[in-house]
């Protein structure tokens, strides 16, 4: 490609992935059917709302004290549904504060970036931002008493208060010169998040980005790649940290041809794990070819004695080969992956079947063997886009091979739940799964708490909202 012709696409891609093809959008012809992540269950909230005194039926363990905090897509102004993409609505932070056994308030808000105030009739909060990648729309996790909105492709973090007004875009107190993405992982043995992360104009490289207890970025370790791979997530052991190279790119066609999100399968691309060692330079990375596929998410992943490693993947067959709009997988499952480090190969083994996505654990063992995953069921059927309009949360037993399912009923829809120990020394299941629940029987949601050792039995409590909240992508409990 001409030089010329590089650097305009490069510079259209600076203007952040929401708005990379604004110029061209005229060029897609308005879809025949509805958009399924503007309409039905996905339906963007209008409004932000403060509701205090929530009905609860059961009893909310009087342990649990702070918030239950999730993020996801939420457009401020009606996008064009030809152009828009699931991933790139603006976020809204939806959070739910627990204490004494009482549910005091929920809060929803958008993070503050150039749709929410032009919306709002609010000023830009202060700090460095990607325009139109800044309101981070994927995950919002807790470190050291503070929140943040995350996101990945470049997309700086910003930071929200308790009670979710957005205070600033802040990249870790100007520690973070590059990339963030949406998955850190705690290692609970040293205190720090690992992360892999990409950024939308540069195609050769991906980072390994290190946040310590306090909030800083103590590394910013750069990875040559190709073809700019999207590296959704990553997954650490003890001594690695996993770079998932798989074959979803960056895509000129899709850039072009106006579509918001401009990444897509890449059958070309070397599907590959690297194994990097956590203090390792990018020369040091074991590279071990894996057959093509496409992971979001893993759950844990840890070494074994021999010097093999292990990693629980959701596997999906190929992503966004054919959908500009959202997820597009034909087939997904949970899968076991051995990865060897002296013969550089690899061994892919089923552990469920079915399509299901958003795998937790007990995060007190990453980079430790485990027994059990949480994941929520997806319809088991070839569709164009996902609808994560499944009734079941799954619980996979890696001990005894088997899967307990806990199904909330018809037209009650679970997203991602996550799990809370009891205590710090407690057993593996000795805990509660923390969760939202959309109802489409009347458009309401419930926080739903579990019992994880009482799996399929009945919620411990339920705190009722009055609305429909939209399946979003990620959150977390954050602890007072």
């Amino acid at each position: 490609m001409a030089s010329n012709v590089e650097s305009l696409i490069r510079g259209a891609v600076k203007k952040g992935i929401g708005a990379v093809a604004d110029f061209n959008r005229k060029r897609l012809p308005t879809p025949a059917d509805a958009h399924p992540y503007l309409t039905g269950i996905h339906t963007p909230m209008d409004e932000e709302l403060t509701l205090e005194a929530l009905r609860v039926d059961g009893e909310i363990p009087a342990a649990l004290t702070g918030r239950y905090l999730r993020n996801g897509p939420n457009p401020a102004v009606a996008p064009d549904p030809a152009s828009y993409h699931w991933f790139t609505g603006a976020g809204m932070v939806h959070g739910i504060r627990i204490e004494g056994g009482k549910a005091d308030w929920y809060r929803n808000r958008w993070v503050r970036g150039t749709e929410a105030c032009a919306v709002l009739g609010e000023e830009i909060p202060a700090g460095p931002r990607e325009e139109s990648n800044d309101a981070p729309n994927t995950n919002v996790i807790g470190v050291d008493g503070r929140t943040f909105a995350i996101v990945e492709a470049g997309g700086k973090p910003v930071e929200l208060g308790y009670e979710l007004n957005t205070i600033a875009h802040n990249p870790f107190d100007g520690t973070l010169k590059g990339p963030y993405t949406a998955h850190p992982h705690l290692d609970p043995a040293t205190g720090e998040m690992h992360s892999i992360a990409y950024k939308g104009d540069d195609f050769n490289t991906v980072w390994h980005v290190v946040v310590d207890s306090k909030a800083h970025v103590i590394r910013e370790l750069a990875i040559p790649v190709s073809d700019g791979p999207s590296i959704h997530d990553c997954a650490i052991t003890e001594n690695h940290v996993l770079v998932l190279d798989l074959p979803v790119t960056f895509s000129m066609k899709r850039l072009l041809a106006g579509h918001s999100f401009p990444y897509a399968w890449n059958e070309k691309h070397p599907s590959r794990v690297g194994l990097l060692p956590r203090k390792g330079n990018a020369d040091d990375i074991v590279w071990i070819p894996i057959e093509p596929c496409y992971v979001f998410h893993p759950a844990n992943a840890f070494e074994t004695a021999d010097g093999k490693v292990i990693v629980d993947v959701v596997a999906h067959e190929t992503m966004f080969a054919e959908s500009t709009r959202g997820p597009d997988s034909q087939k997904a499952q949970m899968e076991r992956w051995t990865l060897d480090p002296v013969a550089r190969t690899s061994m892919r083994s089923v552990i469920h079947g079915h399509a299901q996505e958003f795998p937790r654990y007990d995060e007190r063992l990453t980079t430790k063997p485990y027994r059990y995953i949480y994941t929520i069921a997806i319809p088991d059927a070839a569709k164009s886009e996902w609808q994560l309009a499944d009734t079941r949360l799954f619980r996979h037993d890696l001990d005894k091979g088997v899967t307990d399912i806990h199904d909330f009923g018809p037209g009650r829809h679970p997203g991602e739940f996550v799990f809370v120990p009891r205590s710090a020394q407690g057993a593996e299941d000795d805990g509660w799964l923390i969760g939202l629940v959309v109802d489409m029987n009347d458009e309401t949601t419930d926080l739903v708490i579990l019992n994880a050792d009482d799996f399929t039995g009945s919620p411990q409590a339920v705190v009722h909202l009055p609305h429909r909240v939209p399946p979003g992508f990620h959150g977390n409990w954050v602890a007072d």
